[in-house]
């Protein structure tokens, strides 16, 4: 015999979230979808203050040449992808052989008031099956009060057969609207993998 609260709150009778909890949607806004031979993914329109959060997901990206680190960077205002940032980085890896593994901070992927690109997946692997995969989550582009902070995960085939899990995070450190992001490997074309780019509601 199956036993309800007095109330009949039980699980069956919830049709709607309860007051004060929202339910996120994402709208999707752009897609990139590799040809084989493109040198940048640039996401420059689209990125405004409709939303106060865009989430990017990659998936299947694959380099041209092994052992590269996928990137990104963040345009303020002028036709650069340059903004000032400020990142954190860590990861845990485990070879196919069984015979390495760790977990730790890489001080080699994180940047310190630098306009460089920001590493997001390191030594992914060229191999035909190895590629990376992951989201970047950016929030209130638009501000031009406050810092603009990100964060996001990553998975790959690292290129001497390890299984990577890349954990990233930081802010831009400008006051200026955010307006473009743009993807890239550090050597070499993005031969696959498709990238979209998701407004959050």
């Amino acid at each position: 015999m199956a036993i309800k609260a007095a109330n009949d709150k039980s699980m069956s009778n919830i049709t709607a979230l309860p007051s004060g909890v929202s339910a996120k949607s994402m709208i999707l806004l752009s897609t990139f979808t590799s040809d084989g031979s493109d040198d940048t993914a640039t996401f420059a329109s689209s990125i405004d203050s409709t939303y106060k959060e865009y989430l990017f997901v990659y998936t299947g990206v694959h380099p041209q040449t092994d052992n590269a680190e996928f990137t990104v960077n963040f345009r303020d205002g002028s036709t650069a992808y340059d903004a000032t940032k400020t990142t954190t980085y860590f990861n845990s890896y485990h070879d196919e052989a069984d015979s390495g593994t760790g977990v730790g901070y890489n001080t080699d992927m994180d940047l310190a008031q630098a306009t460089g690109v920001k590493n997001i997946i390191q030594d992914c692997g060229a191999d035909n099956d190895q590629a990376g995969s992951g989201y970047l989550c950016l929030f209130d582009p638009s501000s031009t009060t406050f810092v603009k902070h990100f964060y996001g995960r990553s998975s790959n085939a690292h290129g001497g057969d390890y299984a990577q899990d890349i954990y990233f995070a930081g802010y831009c450190n400008v006051t200026a609207a955010i307006d473009g992001v743009q993807f890239k490997f550090s050597s070499g074309e993005i031969q696959a993998g498709v990238i979209k780019m998701y407004g959050v509601v």
